[in-house]
């Protein structure tokens, strides 16, 4: 790159991260001291708390080569999580590949409002719903962050993560193992819920198998792209991030597949993307829907759509 700087030939942690700041800085990444952080923290294989008690420390020649490469990579856009491997979401580690959606902060307000519509209490920890064998859905898992997050969350539940990419399945079933709960998470390659409705997963006794459908679908608009940032449009899987040319394509056929296969009293959770709350609120609207909320994230967006489908 036209401004790297040439690598010291002795360089302690904290000129490291002063360096690699100021790199970053110029290329204008976003959140430059978090990134350099990470990197680091990933290039010596340790901890934020050890690399601010040891700033004097100097890193040996291959453990700089490899950081200032890693910087140079994040200067060229290439996401800091496709670096490291890693996302944190819900409190867990997540594996992170450019096959899968980088899990966002935003998301965790899925869980949220999945657990308070069970009737789970997050802050008593201790509701005697814990132990329901919930029947989970989450549609268009990606790295497996909303199936797993609930499925640590809830520990007798049954969760089926769909997508329509192996790649990613792949990815979701490391970080179930990872976690702990591959044994009670099926992942399914299919669009949305169609071999749900189609196949033979469903049987005549077990028309409606889920209480909860919870889903993040891509929700961006095609028209969308050339405002995206370039970490986000040239790095990360386009089928996650682009939901038709509108962006609010998949809602409809997805509402429609989760009022048939929702139990009665059952509850749908969407994710919503910054344009589709009104959209998503009018479909469910419609009679085979009750109790619709949307509930806002941190900044005041309408981030998550959640309704019940009717008892009868």
């Amino acid at each position: 790159m036209s401004h790297q700087s040439p690598i010291a030939n002795h360089q302690s942690i904290i000129t490291a991260l002063r360096d690699g700041i100021a790199q970053l800085e110029r290329e204008h990444v976003p959140s430059a001291g978090l990134a350099v952080e990470l990197l680091l923290m990933h290039a010596l294989g340790r901890d934020r708390a050890w690399i601010y008690a040891h700033p004097e420390v100097e890193l040996d020649a291959a453990t700089r080569e490899h950081y200032f490469l890693l910087i140079a990579r994040r200067a060229s856009g290439v996401p800091t999580q496709h670096l490291t491997g890693h996302q944190e979401f819900w409190g867990l580690d997540f594996e992170v590949t450019p096959d899968v959606l980088i899990p966002r902060p935003e998301t965790e307000h899925v869980i949220e409002v999945a657990l308070e519509r069970l009737g789970i209490a997050l802050e008593a920890g201790s509701s005697s719903r814990l132990g329901q064998e919930f029947r989970i859905a989450d549609v268009g898992t990606g790295s497996g962050c909303i199936a797993v997050a609930l499925a640590h969350e809830l520990p007798a539940a049954r969760v089926v993560a769909t997508d329509i990419s192996s790649a990613a399945l792949e990815v979701a079933r490391r970080n179930a193992t990872r976690h702990g709960v591959s044994a009670r998470v099926d992942f399914v390659e299919c669009n949305l819920l169609d071999l749900f409705l189609h196949g033979s997963r469903v049987t005549s006794h077990d028309p409606r198998p889920f209480d909860l459908i919870a889903s993040n679908p891509p929700y961006i608009g095609r028209w969308e792209a050339a405002t995206l940032a370039r970490e986000v449009r040239e790095h990360e899987p386009q089928a996650a991030l682009y939901g038709g040319e509108e962006g609010t394509e998949i809602y409809a056929p997805l509402i429609a597949q989760a009022a048939a296969l929702l139990k009665p009293g059952g509850v749908l959770v969407l994710e919503l993307g910054h344009t589709s709350a009104e959209q998503v609120s009018l479909l469910l609207e419609a009679p085979e829907w009750i109790s619709l909320a949307i509930s806002n994230d941190l900044a005041g967006i309408p981030r998550v759509a959640s309704a019940q489908r009717i008892s009868n």
